[in-house]
C-alpha cells in the first residue's frame, strides 16, 4: 500500500520539475443556463403534491383494510360462539324418553 503514495509523490515532483502547472477547475458554462428555473420548480412541486395525495390515499386504504379485518374477526368469533352454543344446546337436549332407567343408575 505504500507504493501508491510514493508513486504519486514522484509524479507530482516530476510535474513540478517539468514546469507543468496543476490544472484548476474553471467555470465554462453559464450557471443560469443550467438551472431548472421556474418550469423545473413547478414540475417538482407537482410531483410533491401528487406524492402527498398518494400517501394520504394509501393510509386510508390501509386503515380500511384494518377495520375490515377487525370486523371479519369479530363476525367469525360471533359465528363460532353461536355454533358452540348450538352444539351445547343439542348436547343438553335429552328427553326423558331417551334416558334408559336401567342405565341411568337410579334404577327407577
Amino acid at each position: 500500500m505504500q507504493i501508491l503514495p510514493s508513486a504519486l509523490e514522484r509524479i507530482a515532483a516530476s510535474a513540478q520539475h517539468a514546469g507543468l502547472a496543476t490544472p484548476s477547475p474553471s467555470m465554462t458554462v453559464d450557471p443560469d443556463a443550467v438551472t431548472p428555473g421556474f418550469v423545473g420548480f413547478v414540475a417538482i412541486a407537482l410531483v410533491a403534491v401528487v406524492v402527498v395525495f398518494l400517501i394520504i390515499d394509501m393510509l386510508r386504504r390501509i386503515r380500511r383494510a384494518g377495520y375490515r379485518a377487525d370486523v371479519n374477526e369479530q363476525l367469525d368469533a360471533e359465528a363460532q360462539a353461536a355454533q358452540q352454543a348450538e352444539a351445547a344446546e343439542r348436547a343438553s337436549d335429552i328427553d326423558d324418553q331417551d334416558i334408559d332407567p336401567e342405565q341411568d343408575g337410579t334404577g327407577r
